[in-house]
């Protein structure tokens, strides 16, 4: 059952009941599923997120950012992380059994034709959006995107050595999403913890040896998508502002309603008037990067 729900502010949103189609456990308590939700896979964006029912007798919904759709077959998929009660209950539901999912809810990424060089950076549980967001521009003519990935966790995913070549990363820094290197998308992972392949040391680092090996002309087509922690988003605010390229990135904040009522997310946003509080459920989850970190 489907159920609409319009807004001037937030377009359309649908409440699906919708029935696990695969829940797969993965190390470090991650978890990718997907739900036969036709409504929201016809209507998502890479950025745009989703409000789920955790357990029938845990009232409040959890947000959790969307990683695939596939209009044609109807299915939506996530990949998260159990790290409270909600998400845990969450962990516990098996195939076949209904969640009520509301979304597609939020304000997604927006490429730029012009700029024919994405790059796409994701920490930890901000991989997902990437993932959207490079298989919407595969699909886009002449589209030259570059994702790295970053995690101290083990990667929700088996990295296999790339066959694409990227300019501009050390020697040794081969570990690729194989997701991505089907689709003919160049990816690299980065990581602390002495991952084989991946580079030793942040995404921001990483970007910035292929931002550095790159002529002015080329960095002229590059714009930057990020979707992590915080303080990373901070970092990428950072790198983008030396490089003097545009940068949009997805904020993740506690959510109540999710549907803007609340005000229970705002974050300060530098506007042409002044500061405002934004709601990240509906005012974003996408702002741009040097509106959110004005004072870099």
């Amino acid at each position: 059952m489907t159920t609409t729900m319009n807004t001037a502010h937030r377009g359309t949103i649908f409440v699906e009941s919708a029935r696990i189609l695969s829940h797969d456990a993965l190390a470090a308590e991650q978890y990718v599923l997907r739900v036969e939700a036709p409504q929201i896979a016809r209507h998502a964006r890479a950025g745009s997120f989703a409000h789920l029912t955790c357990d029938p007798l845990l009232p409040m919904r959890r947000p959790l950012s969307i990683m695939r759709v596939d209009p044609g077959a109807g299915w939506v998929e996530f990949l998260y992380k159990a790290l409270g009660h909600g998400t845990r209950l969450l962990a516990s539901r098996d195939v076949g059994e209904q969640i009520s999912v509301m979304g597609p809810i939020g304000q997604p990424f927006t490429a730029h034709s012009e700029r024919r060089r994405p790059l796409l950076i994701g920490g930890g549980v901000g991989i997902p959006p990437m993932v959207f967001l490079a298989d919407e521009l595969r699909r886009t003519p002449d589209a030259q995107p570059l994702v790295i990935m970053g995690s101290e966790v083990p990667f929700p995913f088996t990295a296999r050595p790339s066959q694409i070549i990227v300019a501009g990363v050390p020697e040794g820094t081969i570990a690729a999403m194989p997701l991505l290197e089907d689709w003919g998308i160049a990816s690299r992972l980065a990581s602390l913890q002495g991952y084989a392949g991946c580079f030793e040391g942040y995404v921001t680092d990483l970007a910035r040896l292929w931002l550095q090996q790159l002529t002015a002309e080329e960095r002229a087509h590059v714009e930057v998508f990020a979707c992590g922690p915080h303080p990373m988003l901070h970092a990428v605010a950072v790198l983008t502002k030396e490089f003097g390229l545009p940068c949009q990135v997805s904020l993740e904040e506690f959510m109540a309603c999710a549907v803007g009522g609340c005000a229970g997310c705002v974050v300060p946003v530098q506007t042409a008037t002044g500061v405002a509080m934004k709601r990240v459920c509906v005012d974003g989850p996408v702002f741009d990067a040097q509106a959110v970190f004005a004072a870099i």
